[in-house]
Formats: C-alpha cells, structure tokens, sequence
C-alpha cells in the first residue's frame, strides 16, 4: 500500500495549499468591515487558485490509474508504481496544473479593466473579474472555459476509461474479492465528485452570475477539502 500512501500524502499537501489560498483571506475579510485586495494580490490569488486546483485534478487521474493498477496487476503493483514512476507521474501533475493556471491568469489580465472596482465574490477568480472588464469578453471568457473544458474532459476519460476496465476485471473475480476492491475505490469516486461536480458547476459554463456561486466556490475550496482527510480515514 506504500505507493497508494505515497500519492494521498502529495493529495493532502496539495489541498493544504489549496485551501490556503482563500481561506485566510476569507477569515480576515469577515473580522473586517473594509474589504480590499490589491491587483497583484488578486493576480496571485487567481495563478495559485488554478494551480493547485489544476494539480488536484490531475492528481486524481493518476491516483485512478493507482487503482486499476492495484486491482487488474495486484501481483505488480509494487513494480509498476516504483518511486520513479511514482515521481514521473506527480511531476506531471504538478506541470499541468502549472500551465493550467499560466494560461487561465494570462488570458484573464490580457483585458483592459475600468469603471468599478467591485468584485461581487468572496475571492478572485477568472469569471468575477471578468466581469469587471471594459471591453468585449466573449473570445477570452471562451478561451478560459476552454481552457477548463479540455483538463476536465480530458480528465474525466482518462477517470472513466480507468473505471470501466476495473469493473470489467471484476468480473471474473469472486464476490469477495469485488467487494474488497470496490471498496478501494469508493473514497476515490466520492473525492472525485465532491471536488469535480462544483467545479464543472462554476467553470465549464457561460460567464453568468449565479446565486449560488458564492455558496458553490466556498464549497469546492474549503469545505472539499477539509472533507476529503476524513473520507480517506474512514476508509483506511
């Protein structure tokens, strides 16, 4: 189970960060009567947001692969999932992230911003500050859910594609050897839709204000995250 552990560990550090990225802001802007950020604060809080949102993502497809591995080749498990492999792969995680978020940051401060400075959202992100942009939005606001889209499909295949063979492997196992394994996967499904479907909610639509998108992005955040440990320890 070492290499399982391994990638939960880079899991948990990964939401540390990202949870660390608005939450304190979130905290002192409640104990405050005057809240403000700077640009660059704003542009930093954006770039980490979508950086270590971005990881995760990717994380997660890696971790998927884990399970199948660990479930259809239980015999070399160990072998495929060396500590090389198991760097390679979260190196490229860490690098998807990265020009996720590169892209998502350069796209958005490309735009020309005037008139208010009212940003209707508990923190910076790329559809609020849109909004906030004097001049035609529809190329960029479609570049950034592309931008978006194309990790989320992407992922989402690659997370099926994993799936549909473990269930078909399953098949010629005994019912206790499929309950054990569906086991395995049940905290990784659950994390993957607790962080997957508010995420597409808010980022793989038209740049329209919703009511509920605050209550949404304080979700996917903060509360995934602090929801996520406890899943994997209920399990473990």
């Amino acid at each position: 189970h070492q290499p399982m552990y391994h990638l939960l560990s880079f899991l948990s550090f990964v939401e540390i960060c990202y949870c660390s990225v608005t939450a304190p802001k979130l905290i002192l802007d409640s104990l405050i009567e005057r809240q403000v950020i700077s640009v660059k604060g704003c542009i930093t809080q954006i770039f980490f947001l979508h950086f270590f949102g971005g990881t995760e993502i990717f994380l997660l497809v890696v971790m998927a692969y884990d399970r199948y591995v660990a479930i259809c080749k239980p015999l070399h498990y160990t072998v495929i999932m060396n500590r090389r492999v198991r760097g390679l792969l979260v190196g490229a995680a860490w690098g998807g992230g990265l020009l996720h978020s590169f892209g998502q940051t350069f796209l958005i401060f490309q735009l020309p911003f005037c008139g208010t400075k009212i940003l209707d959202h508990y923190f910076c992100d790329v559809h609020p500050v849109l909004k906030l942009a004097c001049s035609d939005t529809f190329l960029i606001g479609t570049l950034i859910i592309a931008n978006g889209g194309s990790i989320s499909a992407v992922a989402f295949v690659l997370l099926l594609a994993s799936y549909v063979v473990i269930l078909h492997s399953l098949r010629s196992q005994a019912a206790d050897g499929r309950r054990k394994a569906l086991s395995t996967c049940a905290s990784h499904l659950a994390v993957v839709s607790l962080f997957f479907i508010p995420c597409s909610f808010v980022y793989l639509r038209p740049c329209v204000t919703l009511p509920a998108d605050k209550i949404v992005a304080v979700f996917y955040t903060v509360v995934t995250p602090l929801l996520n440990p406890v899943i994997y320890s209920v399990r473990t």
